[in-house]
């Protein structure tokens, strides 16, 4: 768990506490390959140091495969996805367009039946030549074309697991989930899932898109990009840093007080208007390493994503 995973829990609580709500825990492991052992275990502990108490036992996707074949079935049913057998090669040869998430637009290639001889390797779903909108409580009014921008999209992919797309679409939903507040680092990903919950038919939800954290490079923090893990040891003066990155006036004195008046003092002045809406700020040190030793946090003009 790094100090970018921080800043989103830290906001995604605040907000759900500051509303007299829930704030749900699930463990995103469907992408089995990419799993790392221990990690999840590692990051439940760490939320729990810092004091985070989640409503409900955390989920676990990995859990709940058979669920997503049946919403998958019903949407077979439905006539909105198809079988596709494109290779990234033959989608990257035959493409002509950029998606939205820096991808290549699909050009349907497999939409009207698979050529002969080729066998289904993912399903896709089907979008229209519609403009989907939604207004991001922190990034403002949100407007993709789908057809144009991202075209018709995996939820089902080539080597086995189910798509992110289609997973936090089902789970949410399950959950009752009424306000989703994540990382800008997602927002291009949303009307998709809007498209897919209008689809199954699903409640519409409220999004608040916080600013991502990243490296003087202006990548986002990862584990691809070696961000440094932040330890709990850092107590209540790295959760007063997260605090000072989502735009939170604090007191001098925050950082000294205890941890359940930390979250009492958090949630009573949790101000989603004061977070900025660049989608991204440089953190050019880290706030926090393994070792727990806290450092300086900078954060520095925006970033494109």
């Amino acid at each position: 768990m790094h100090f970018g995973s921080l800043v989103a829990a830290v906001g995604s609580y605040l907000d759900a506490r500051a509303a007299g709500g829930r704030w749900l825990l699930r463990i995103e492991d469907v992408d089995a390959p990419r799993n790392v052992a221990g990690a999840a275990d590692s990051i439940l502990r760490t939320l729990g140091d810092f004091g985070f108490e989640w409503d409900g036992a955390p989920v676990w996707q990995s859990n709940r495969l058979e669920k997503y074949r049946e919403i998958l079935d019903l949407l077979r049913h439905q006539g909105d996805v198809y079988p596709c057998s494109c290779s990234r090669r033959e989608i990257a040869d035959s493409a002509e367009n950029p998606s939205v998430d820096g991808g290549l637009v699909y050009p349907g290639t497999c939409r009207h039946g698979l050529l002969p001889g080729r066998s289904p390797r993912a399903w896709r779903m089907r979008v229209a030549a519609v403009e989907l909108g939604f207004d991001d409580r922190v990034q403002g009014p949100r407007r993709q074309n789908l057809e144009r921008e991202v075209g018709d999209f995996v939820l089902l992919r080539a080597d086995g697991p189910y798509a992110y797309q289609l997973a936090v679409v089902v789970d949410d939903a399950e959950a009752g989930v009424t306000d989703i507040v994540r990382g800008a680092d997602l927002i291009e990903s949303t009307p998709r899932q809007i498209w897919l919950q209008q689809r199954l038919g699903y409640p519409a939800v409220r999004y608040a898109h916080l600013p991502v954290v990243t490296n003087v490079a202006g990548e986002k923090l990862s584990k691809q990009t070696l961000a440094p893990a932040v330890s709990s040891a850092g107590g209540v003066p790295l959760l007063v840093r997260a605090m000072q990155f989502l735009g939170q006036p604090v007191p001098e004195d925050l950082p000294r007080v205890s941890l359940a008046t930390f979250w009492d003092w958090a949630i009573a002045h949790w101000q989603i208007a004061q977070v900025p809406t660049r989608p991204a700020s440089v953190l050019a040190t880290v706030a926090g390493d393994a070792d727990g030793e806290a450092h300086q946090l900078i954060a520095g003009p925006a970033q494109e994503l």
